[in-house]
């Protein structure tokens, strides 16, 4: 029988007979739209499984009603979209099934998901894992191997998502990876516990914190919360996502409000969280630092005296701009840079007003301050998001060379030239 060998569209019902002719005999093309069919046979489906044309055994791969013996010999072809395109389907394999055909199929489908786990190809098992990192009822070995996987593209779907993931796995995954983009993934998982929480601010990864506070799921115990609130007057990535958490404890606000950036403040005191007593509290607090700079006559200070008088006693160094840029002290800190740079206000002003990372990283250099408090120059005064800050290498060294430094303020003194 040749019926449909030669046609150019299948018919819309075939027996099993027809079928199977078109799956021995047809042309590729017949043979490849034989296999997206659902009203197949299970022995067609499997027979095609091995067809030696990849297209073929490609759209085998993606069809549901393909049988879970037939997923098994697909997870070990030769050709990586074949694979590919089985591991994409495979939260439809792990889907519960009836009764009878549930304990014949489910060693098939472990295994065919072992195999895949194992792939040589990182783009399969990155497939298998985004498929599989939300889904309950996918089997523990799988899950467990993908977490630990050496990608980052297969590990952190699973460890950001994974219902089957258990707070033992986690802390050991936590406790043995070096890797900043893994504790991430876990930093935003929903409902993190204290416990976990705790395990992640441990490690001391400024990224994975930043995730952490970002997370209004994740539990913090009030101890831990507070080493994170004094921890940011330096880490001032922090400061954004503290200010948002829910629920913050009075105490937190409090101390805050003591010394993050104006905008910051501002957020802060328009939360719609906060009781009266809180709120009044807050006020309290900005309340006395806008006094700060006032002298004892009530009258506003001379930033620039108080300045020259810092700098006459020896006092005027990195730690007193630190201190003052945290108290939101900015008429303070544009004239101690000035003095200690050896430039003009206008110079600092025009750096300040830039908001160039490199520029007040320069600045900061020129003007002998540490590379943490130029990093907070540029977040509270310079008015640069976190994420687009230049950061200290190494722990503590300037990111940018003296000569690439120079030639930043030589530009913006060029600037005032025009």
């Amino acid at each position: 029988m040749v019926l449909g060998i030669g046609r150019k569209k299948l018919p819309e019902n075939l027996s099993y007979e027809e079928s199977r002719e078109l799956a021995q005999n047809g042309s590729a093309k017949t043979r490849a739209d034989l296999a997206e069919r659902a009203d197949l046979q299970p022995e067609v489906l499997y027979f095609l499984a091995e067809d030696p044309s990849s297209e073929v055994r490609r759209r085998i791969a993606a069809n549901a009603q393909t049988p879970r013996q037939a997923d098994l010999i697909l997870a070990r072809d030769g050709d990586e979209a074949v694979r590919a395109e089985l591991a994409s389907k495979v939260a439809q394999l792990t889907a519960p099934e009836g009764r009878g055909a549930q304990e014949k199929a489910q060693r098939f489908v472990e295994e065919t998901l072992e195999v895949l786990a194992r792939d040589q190809a990182t783009r399969v098992r990155q497939i298998l894992a985004e498929a599989l990192k939300a889904v309950a009822h996918a089997p523990p070995p799988v899950i467990q191997r993908l977490a630990r996987d050496a990608e980052d593209v297969v590990a952190c779907p699973i460890l950001e998502f994974s219902p089957l993931l258990s707070d033992e796995d986690l802390l050991e995954i936590i406790a043995s990876s070096g890797l900043s983009s893994r504790l991430c993934a876990i930093s935003r998982r929903s409902n993190l516990g204290e416990v976990i929480s705790d395990a992640i601010v441990q490690r001391n990864d400024r990224k994975a914190v930043t995730e952490l506070l970002a997370n209004s799921s994740a539990q913090i115990r009030e101890e831990t919360l507070d080493s994170l609130i004094d921890g940011s007057m330096t880490e001032t990535s922090w400061q954004p996502p503290l200010v948002e958490r829910p629920a913050l404890p009075v105490g937190a606000v409090k101390k805050l409000a003591s010394f993050v950036a104006e905008t910051l403040l501002q957020k802060l005191q328009s939360r719609s969280d906060l009781d009266q007593q809180t709120a009044e509290a807050v006020a309290e607090v900005v309340r006395r630092r806008i006094e700060e700079g006032a002298g004892e006559d009530g009258a506003k200070s001379d930033p620039a005296a108080e300045v020259a008088k810092l700098h006459k006693k020896g006092k005027l160094n990195s730690e007193a701009v630190g201190e003052a840029v945290l108290a939101g002290q900015r008429d303070f800190v544009r004239h101690a840079l000035a003095l200690m740079a050896g430039f003009q206000v206008d110079m600092v002003d025009r750096v300040l007003s830039r908001r160039s990372a490199k520029g007040i990283t320069a600045l900061a250099w020129k003007a002998g301050c540490s590379m943490r408090v130029a990093l907070q120059l540029q977040t509270n005064m310079g008015g640069i998001p976190p994420a687009k800050a230049l950061h200290a290498r190494d722990g503590s060294d300037f990111p940018l060379s003296p000569e690439e430094m120079e030639w930043q303020l030589d530009f913006f003194a060029s600037l005032g030239q025009e």
